[in-house]
């Protein structure tokens, strides 16, 4: 008899390497997992409750990207045009190599960024001025400052590399709209999906998700201040790349209206063709990929990347259970979605685990989700 998914989460739970996690499962519609497990916060004894709020870093982008697509359904812009036509400082931009920056061979393109093949990668490189992976204490003329005076990583449109991108697409809406992103995302995504529990600042801090002090695989305190910011300051800059939270209900509205073609109870936000170009492959042989894309999200091979999202390219190769043509994203924080079309399956996992931990919570998801399907 298969242990099931509750008891397996509840034994990491006790096993000191998860404080509590949320999950929600829906399959044809139905939930068929609901689990608020652990606790809210490894300092108190509270218990984790359903509608507990995660900082969900890297998940944010998945939401920026469907507001860029917005834009471009209203014909507002086109992914083809370049990056430099809504903020002017990445004009001239030049790429790094081993003899020094040279100039770039084109510019950026939105197309470029929605795919992370932009050369803006979180690498290192030398920047005029230090900028944190979550720049929402960074003013917005900053952050473009510091990042448009510092070389690329590749040439853009060659490689692909996680980065900066989807911040850039943040601040290009705000050109765009004239409206705060976290204003333009509330219209246009989140009120209409009934998401009121996702946001870029919070004041009702007994709801916050935390995660241990310390790494516990290697016990290790964290480095990064960014792993557990504060969200109650408010950000002087909303991070479209990493400076959202959320709750698993919400964020299963989010993945419900995708998985269901771009409308949700009666609210449309994109077209079904829209959501089609949003999660097929953009990478193909001709970009090139030294960290494939699964490795870096899942350590896994078999996944290229749409516009957001990383997307399964066939039954095989993979390590872990999916279909072809599933996506997903994940946070570094521990949380992370899939979408699976074929098997009509939505999964939104909550946790505060950063680290490695993060990781083997992915995989072990989503051989629990897929072990139980009939």
């Amino acid at each position: 008899m298969t242990c099931p998914i509750e008891a397996v989460l509840a034994a990491e739970i006790d096993a000191g390497r998860l404080p509590g996690a949320v999950l929600h499962v829906m399959r044809d519609g139905h939930l068929i997992h609901r689990l608020a497990l652990g606790r809210r916060d490894p300092a108190s004894a509270g218990p984790m409750p359903d509608d507990a709020i995660f900082r969900i870093y890297s998940m944010t982008k998945p939401l920026v990207s469907v507001a860029i697509l917005i834009l471009m359904e209203e014909g507002r812009l086109h992914l083809a045009d370049p990056l430099h036509a809504y903020l002017p400082a990445f004009a001239a931009m030049t790429v790094a190599t081993p003899a020094g920056p040279i100039p770039a061979a084109r510019p950026i393109r939105l197309h470029d960024l929605m795919t992370h093949t932009s050369g803006l990668s979180y690498g290192p490189r030398t920047a005029a001025a230090p900028i944190p992976v979550n720049p929402r204490a960074l003013a917005p003329a900053d952050f473009i400052a510091r990042l448009a005076a510092t070389p690329l990583a590749h040439q853009p449109g060659t490689t692909w590399e996680y980065g900066f991108s989807t911040d850039v697409l943040g601040l290009v809406i705000e050109h765009i709209t004239g409206m705060p992103l976290a204003d333009f995302l509330y219209a246009r995504l989140f009120a209409p999906l009934g998401m009121s529990g996702t946001g870029f600042h919070l004041t009702d801090a007994h709801r916050l998700a935390e995660p241990f002090t310390r790494d516990p695989l290697s016990g290790a305190a964290w480095l990064d201040p960014s792993q557990t910011f504060d969200p109650a300051i408010p950000p002087l800059m909303a991070s479209g790349g990493a400076g959202a939270l959320s709750t698993a209900s919400d964020y299963l509205r989010f993945a419900r209206m995708l998985l269901a073609g771009g409308t949700l109870d009666g609210a449309r936000i994109l077209s079904p063709a829209t959501v089609r170009l949003m999660t097929a492959d953009h990478l193909g042989t001709r970009i090139a990929t030294p960290i494939p894309v699964g490795e870096a999200a899942l350590q896994s091979p078999g996944y290229g990347f749409g516009l957001g999202v990383a997307v399964r390219l066939a039954d095989g190769l993979a390590s872990v259970p999916g279909s072809r043509g599933d996506y997903f994203w994940s946070g570094t924080a521990g949380t992370t979605f899939i979408i699976d079309p074929r098997e009509r399956l939505a999964v939104v996992f909550m946790a505060q685990a950063p680290g490695e931990m993060r990781l083997r919570l992915r995989r072990l998801v989503r051989h629990l989700v897929y072990r139980d399907l009939a």
